[in-house]
């Protein structure tokens, strides 16, 4: 998200009421869109079809089936994403633009290969009795997942915040025109396969962009792979926290009592699933203030201090800096707890209303409510995150993040043992303490923040003020 803060500012420029009500959509938006258009879209392309549909089966077939593909997609190239979002930062900060699209292309090149193999070993073992075309369209529509990830991934990283909405819009938006058409012919494959069309369209958007954007006199390149540019770390913390936001979900899809066979190896637990889902649009209003206070409060009074540090400022200017730093990041914390405690309150208040309007069981409320609760929690761990990534703790959040995996796997497991009353609770549970111990390292940081500026790195800062 580094640098959204200056798209920010350019709305609330102009200081009125629209303009403030611009900024915090296009941060919500921002901030979760891409996800979030993901999985309104197969609920969109779901709902059209219902009116054309004899059975609902097919549709929830594709439901699951697209569900999985994002979760394998996102979890795979996890591992990729940090550090190829530090590469690009790295040569953009360097003027070394020749080697960015060179380094795009080895990513993508090893990304899709590897998505690529994986996905045909799949389709030969473990989805070996399904049809041939379901098969391949999972395959291809896996592929140009892992690919548009990385795409999302560059693109943020030469801040084409506005074109990543407007090509996942109309993406998405063709997705949803193709399934009217496919899906009374080919079924569930129409379906997959208008998402696959989709998907085409939006990457070669993303291309075009890229390539506009960038030249380059050499065609690939490998040294975004090369030890001196590598930040096995940041791999880590990709790896592991998509691995703790889809872990939950595959423990309730594959725990007897939770889950159900849907298509082929694929289960879905429909205890689970509807409340969750519900709960991630519950976090756009807490996305909105974590990037408006962030990424403008923080990073501007963070880029002070450190220029200050560099230029030789004054003792006193260091201590301002460094105290409306600390001020920006307890602000941001408290005003997306405060925002999302708002919006716990009104699923507690109206959630029944809600489900009924969704047309979903009341029975599933207390679900509804916990899951709310829990994303609220991750809204608060990704401010902890994106602050530690700035100021370049890459230890502290891989241990974060490691944990992060551990206690939601043990925490979500205990209480599927323990029954129904405890179920979401484990998320909630590993969600709050890692929140908990974010927040005492970065008050830990935060006290010690001169010591380490000015020992840890006085070689470093010596050779730049020079």
């Amino acid at each position: 998200m580094a640098g959204i803060g200056f798209e920010i500012r350019k709305i609330l420029h102009k200081d009125n009421l629209t303009s403030t009500l611009a900024a915090y959509s296009y941060a919500g938006l921002i901030g979760s869109g891409p996800l979030i258009l993901s999985i309104v879209s197969i609920q969109l392309i779901s709902l059209f079809s219902l009116s054309v549909a004899r059975t609902n089966f097919p549709i929830v077939q594709f439901q699951v089936s697209l569900t999985y593909l994002i979760a394998a997609s996102q979890i795979l190239t996890g591992a990729v994403q940090l550090m190829f979002t530090r590469y690009i930062s790295d040569r953009l900060f360097g003027n070394e633009n020749e080697t960015v699209l060179p380094s795009y292309h080895a990513v993508l090149l090893v990304v899709t290969l590897g998505a690529g193999i994986l996905g045909l070993i799949l389709c030969f073992t473990a989805f070996a009795g399904m049809d041939i075309d379901y098969r391949l369209l999972m395959l291809t529509a896996f592929v140009l997942l892992c690919n548009i990830w990385c795409g999302i991934i560059f693109l943020s990283g030469i801040k084409q915040y506005r074109a990543i909405l407007l090509l996942f819009v109309v993406g998405y938006g063709s997705a949803v025109i193709f399934a009217l058409f496919l899906f009374p012919r080919f079924g569930l494959n129409g379906l997959i396969g208008s998402f696959v069309l989709g998907h085409i369209l939006l990457i070669l958007g993303m291309h075009a962009l890229i390539y506009r954007n960038f030249r380059s006199e050499k065609y690939i390149s490998w040294q975004v792979f090369d030890r001196r540019f590598n930040y096995p770390r940041l791999g880590v913390v990709g790896l592991c926290y998509y691995l703790g936001e889809w872990l939950h979900k595959i423990q309730f899809w594959y725990y007897p009592f939770t889950g159900q066979p849907v298509i082929g190896p694929l289960h879905a637990s429909f205890i689970y699933d509807y409340p969750i889902f519900l709960s991630y649009l519950a976090v756009l209003p807490g996305m909105a203030f974590f990037l408006l206070r962030i990424e403008t409060d923080f990073v501007e009074y963070y880029n002070a201090f450190y220029d200050a540090v560099r230029s030789g400022g004054t003792y006193e200017h260091l201590q301002n800096m460094r105290n409306m730093m600390v001020r920006g990041v307890r602000t941001g914390l408290y005003e997306v707890l405060k925002i999302q405690g708002i919006v716990v309150l009104l699923v507690f208040a109206f959630g029944q209303d809600l489900l009924h309007l969704v047309g979903i069981s009341v029975y599933y409320l207390p679900l509804l409510r916990i899951d709310t609760i829990s994303a609220s929690l991750q809204v608060l761990f990704l401010v902890a995150i994106n602050v530690f990534l700035y100021i370049d703790r890459q230890r502290v959040v891989m241990i974060l993040s490691v944990l992060f995996v551990v206690l939601t796997g043990l925490f979500t497991w205990v209480t599927l043992k323990i029954g129904p009353e405890t179920y979401g609770y484990g998320f909630a549970l590993s969600s709050f303490v890692v929140v908990l111990m974010a927040i005492f390292y970065l008050e830990q940081y935060f006290s010690e923040l001169e010591y380490e500026t000015y020992m840890l790195h006085q070689d470093e800062l010596v050779y730049s003020h020079n």
